[in-house]
């Protein structure tokens, strides 16, 4: 039985067209390995294994690992927001002024 984890995995591959195959290779894992995590409850992935799997996802560690239902856009909204805090001063206004003008335009 997969665990959710397994269940996010596959079905975000799937939504983005990819094969096992193509995932393990862009993860640097085999078929194999990547078919374990989608379908067995007891594959544990190391942290770095998880941070490839999810850049090749094109989400977030969170949203792989949490077991709430969380949905992908709220952990992409949280990846953004450690982002934007990471961020130095110039970068933070520069977002701000962008989030500003496409606010004015949604208006």
């Amino acid at each position: 039985m997969p665990s959710p984890l397994g269940d996010r995995v596959r079905e975000l591959r799937r939504k983005k067209g990819l094969t096992l195959e193509a995932l393990a290779e862009r993860v640097g894992s085999s078929k194999s390995y990547m078919w374990e995590i989608e379908n067995k409850d007891v594959a544990r992935p190391s942290a770095e294994k998880l941070h490839q799997i999810a850049i090749a996802l094109d989400t977030t560690t969170d949203y792989l690992i949490t077991a709430a239902d969380v949905t992908e856009a709220d952990a992409q909204d949280k990846a953004f927001f450690r982002h934007y805090l990471k961020m130095g001063d110039k970068g933070k206004e520069k977002l701000r002024e962008m989030l500003k003008i496409l606010d004015d335009k949604d208006q």
